[in-house]
């Protein structure tokens, strides 16, 4: 027998108890408790739930890692809310804020210990704030979770289209076909395929990632980066919605989608661009496009509009973001691109 959450049972129990507890055709949005502040106040994660009336997957939407990317927390919001549980096989389960502390602050780290939240899974119910909203959001997918997608956007200097990245996570995890395939109903510009060793890139404990830790306790996940940061796109969540519809569909929790996705170009290399000379960047090209060879990314000038650095490759890059803030100081981040590309196709 299903008995009903209280209020007070649905802010203390743990995700895998309330996803147990919910009862087939309910929609519930309670929260996870996982501290307090000096001041008493909670510390709390929103929790949403979706349970269909027919046996299905476990689907599980992560948003707001980092405190200042928005799209994705709007993105799952509006799937949530458009989802019959009548028709819907399975459950969706939702931490559209993972990071409240942060997004409060409209930060990227969790302002109390400066710690990246998504360099931090699988957590610690003992630890430093970033480690138990780690642990609280991680306990509840080890415990449930089949497929986890996990929301993010660019730096909020930069503009981008939305693209995907999955890890390399070895032996025993999803097989890349079943990643991409999943990756492919949100139709991204290109999925970058990283290796978590690869500090050149992007510096941190890269295996505290949320979609890597995923991967390695056998789950299917990825990630999805919907536009820029700090700020609302609404083509962008839209694109987010549906790729989440698509992707329901893909896993049998939907009625099936008729329309095929496209291929996916999927890069294997890519790297940051940096500015040699400070000054003002002036774009020379547009996020979502191949620059050709020779071309420019973009002008660095002085004050007087002279043009002290041309930003240019050797070959065609993929340009995955570009820097829209036009201050830059010699090391600043300009570009982010793909050197590296080939097109996978569903089978």
């Amino acid at each position: 027998m299903n008995l009903p959450l209280t209020p007070e049972t649905q802010r203390l129990a743990a995700a895998s108890e309330q996803i147990e507890r919910a009862a087939p055709g309910e929609f519930t949005h309670s929260t996870l408790q996982v501290g307090t502040m000096a001041s008493g106040q909670p510390i709390a994660l929103p929790l949403l739930l979706a349970k269909g009336r027919s046996e299905g997957p476990v689907l599980w939407l992560n948003g707001a890692v980092h405190g200042d990317e928005i799209n994705g927390i709007l993105a799952i919001s509006d799937f949530m809310a458009g989802l019959d549980c009548d028709t819907l096989a399975g459950t969706v389960v939702a931490t559209p804020v993972s990071n409240p502390t942060a997004l409060d602050a409209r930060r990227k780290r969790v302002p109390q210990d400066e710690q990246d939240l998504d360099q931090s899974f699988p957590g610690d119910d003992a630890g430093m704030l970033a480690q138990l909203l780690a642990h609280a959001v991680f306990d509840g997918i080890r415990q449930c979770a089949d497929a986890v997608v996990n929301f993010h956007t660019m730096n909020p200097l930069f503009s981008s289209m939305p693209y995907a990245v999955y890890k390399d996570a070895g032996d025993g995890a999803a097989s890349e076909d079943e990643i991409l395939g999943a990756v492919a109903q949100f139709s991204p510009f290109v999925a970058c395929r990283m290796s978590v060793a690869s500090a050149a890139e992007l510096p941190g404990n890269n295996a505290g990632a949320l979609d890597y830790q995923c991967l390695k306790h056998g789950k299917l996940a990825f990630m999805v980066e919907l536009g820029a940061g700090s700020q609302q796109q609404p083509e962008h969540i839209r694109s987010g919605v549906e790729g989440l519809r698509r992707l329901a569909a893909h896993l049998g929790m939907l009625p099936a989608n008729k329309t095929k996705p496209t291929p996916v170009r999927r890069v294997t290399r890519r790297t940051h661009v940096f500015s040699r000379q400070g000054g003002f960047f002036r774009q020379q090209a547009a996020a979502g496009t191949t620059l050709p060879a020779g071309q420019p990314l973009g002008l660095i000038q002085d004050v007087a509009g002279k043009t002290i650095e041309t930003i240019t490759f050797a070959q065609d890059v993929q340009v995955i973001g570009i820097r829209n803030d036009p201050v830059v100081h010699s090391g600043d981040r300009v570009g982010f691109v793909g050197l590296e590309w080939d097109t996978w196709h569903e089978q």
